[in-house]
């Protein structure tokens, strides 16, 4: 195709969740609340973790405050956008800020998933190696599992992107969902781009297959190993853990679906599930299903509380 007699695509117009006025005004209420708690909830976990000394000592926590601070991230590369386009009548997004979208999710993303697995080898060494758990889980080696998710996330997504970014677009420049996604953006792109796409998007989904995998056979080592070793040890290896299998399923499910069948309708609505509201489920998850993470926020509620008072008593006198 000869790209010379077509003008090149400068922006993409977005499609949104729905086209309904009505609904997008409830929508905005909505998901403002959402965006302002998932920030919060997980702002909170991170500030806990952090100031608490026998929190920020534990390689669990560690590893939890860097998944809340991604979760952050995972919140805030599509949210805020939606949230204002629910506002505006014609949804508009340039070039550049959907290679953006498509950099941040793919980054965010990878990383996370690293991540969750480094979690769950964090579970396992403390589960079936008691006895050598602060050696193997050194804060070295919580720092080095941290920057492997980080730099695996980096590599992936710029792998992604370097060929998206230089396909040719001239038209049409409609993305049916509420943030530019991979698979539907390469699909506007203006030509063949079928073995591409399927060798992108199972890049995608490999990575994503592989580190649901590898999650499944270490909590799987775990139930066995406890089971094998404790009375009752399946129930308490589950209770140990239920909080990052629950976390698990949320994250993975839908990105499964999403590069298993790329192309379905409700991609959208899976998409949404994913970006929007996982990343609110894991603060709930780990702060109320976690006694020493209870604890930890009475006392920096206490603290923050004890210092508003101080600091209102001096501007008084």
């Amino acid at each position: 195709m000869e790209l010379q007699n077509y003008s090149l695509v400068s922006e993409f117009v977005l499609y949104g969740l729905c086209t309904s006025q009505h609904l997008q005004h409830v929508f905005f209420i909505l998901f403002s609340g959402i965006y302002v708690a998932t920030v919060l909830g997980n702002l909170i976990i991170v500030v806990t973790v952090i100031s608490d000394p026998h929190l920020h000592s534990s390689p669990m926590y560690f590893l939890l405050g860097n998944l809340s601070f991604l979760d952050i991230w995972l919140a805030s590369f599509a949210t805020p956008k939606m949230i204002r386009d629910f506002l505006s009548d014609q949804k508009l997004i340039s070039f550049g800020g959907c290679m953006a979208q498509i950099f941040f999710l793919h980054f965010i993303g990878g990383s996370e998933m690293v991540l969750l697995v480094s979690m769950a080898y964090d579970r396992y060494v403390a589960i079936c190696k008691p006895l050598h758990y602060m050696t193997m889980m050194s804060r070295q080696t919580c720092v080095g599992l941290v920057l492997v998710s980080w730099v695996t996330g980096f590599v992936h997504s710029i792998s992604q992107i370097a060929f998206t970014v230089n396909l040719p677009y001239c038209g049409p420049n409609e993305v049916d969902s509420f943030f530019c996604d991979l698979p539907l953006v390469i699909k506007l792109a203006c030509t063949d781009t079928y073995v591409l796409g399927i060798l992108m998007i199972s890049d995608s989904g490999l990575l994503s297959m592989s580190c649901f995998v590898l999650l499944l056979v270490s909590y799987a080592v775990i139930l066995i190993t406890v089971q094998q070793h404790a009375a009752g040890g399946a129930s308490k290896a589950l209770s140990t853990c239920s909080a990052h299998i629950t976390v698990v399923l949320l994250f993975f499910g839908p990105c499964i679906f999403i590069y298993v069948w790329p192309f379905t309708g409700i991609q959208k609505y899976v998409t949404l599930f994913y970006s929007v509201l996982t990343p609110l489920f894991n603060p709930l998850i780990y702060s109320l299903r976690n006694k020493e993470m209870k604890v930890a926020l009475r006392k920096l509620f206490r603290m923050e509380y004890i210092f508003l008072g101080e600091k209102n008593i001096f501007k008084y006198n």
